[in-house]
């Protein structure tokens, strides 16, 4: 049976300097629940500024998306850090999103890892320890975003962090639940209706959160089509984090 109440999470403020980045603002109407980038991978405080103020306008919940000090690759290469090296990273791009998120009125509700960062997390158990230990020292009651049966979701649940399993709308996945990685044809879903077909599956199984990245081609109208799918399945939009 479709789980009753899915959240629709997309990533925003990916741009940088005079680059704009996605379209955000289309994409909040629709969204629920928005993964805001905090300057290692893209963005830049206007930014992060500007697009905590856009979340509380549209009553979106505000994420955390970090990510390797990669703005060169947009945080889609590995690198392979030290733990404490980024425990810290991360606690440094949380608290500053948190504090646009705060001057905004809200506040950071939760984590997610970006890039090269979240896929390594799925296997890899001393970064994904480190990203787990950086949100359990700000602050315990976030919530982390990621995908299941992962190295994320087992630190989380050693330090009592809540871990919210997500799938993604515009992604597809290898016969082992894993995505296909972004250098591999195919890896992108940009037709809205096999995108909204893969959302309607994912809550079906039972995951949380549906995500649909902001750079995908045709990104408004997946989100779009995504909504009224669910919609039709009798699911309701809901963020995790409320």
């Amino acid at each position: 049976m479709t789980t009753s109440r899915v959240d629709l999470n997309c990533d925003v403020g990916e741009g940088y300097g005079a680059w704009p980045g996605g379209p955000d603002e289309v994409l909040m109407q629709q969204a629920t629940s928005v993964n805001v980038a905090c300057g290692y991978h893209a963005g830049d405080p206007s930014i992060m500024r500007r697009t905590c103020a856009l979340a509380v306008r549209h009553r979106c919940a505000i994420g955390a998306q970090v990510g390797y000090p990669d703005l060169a690759g947009f945080g889609r290469r590995f690198i392979d850090m030290q733990p404490g090296d980024l425990t810290d990273a991360v606690v440094y791009q949380l608290a500053a999103l948190d504090g646009f998120a705060r001057l905004a009125g809200s506040r950071v509700e939760y984590v997610k890892p970006h890039g090269a960062l979240y896929n390594a997390v799925v296997a890899h158990e001393a970064q994904a320890a480190a990203v787990a230990t950086a949100v359990h020292q700000y602050d315990p009651t976030l919530a982390v975003l990621g995908m299941p049966r992962s190295a994320i979701g087992r630190a989380c649940e050693r330090l009592g962090v809540r871990f919210v399993h997500e799938g993604f709308a515009d992604r597809e996945y290898t016969p082992d639940g894993l995505l296909v990685p972004r250098t591999q044809p195919g890896a992108l879903i940009t037709d809205p209706l096999r995108a909204a077909a893969q959302a309607v599956a994912l809550a079906a199984s039972g995951l949380q959160s549906v995500c649909i990245h902001s750079d995908t081609p045709g990104a408004t109208d997946i989100l779009d089509a995504v909504a009224h799918a669910l919609a039709a399945a009798g699911v309701q939009l809901q963020p995790f984090a409320s």
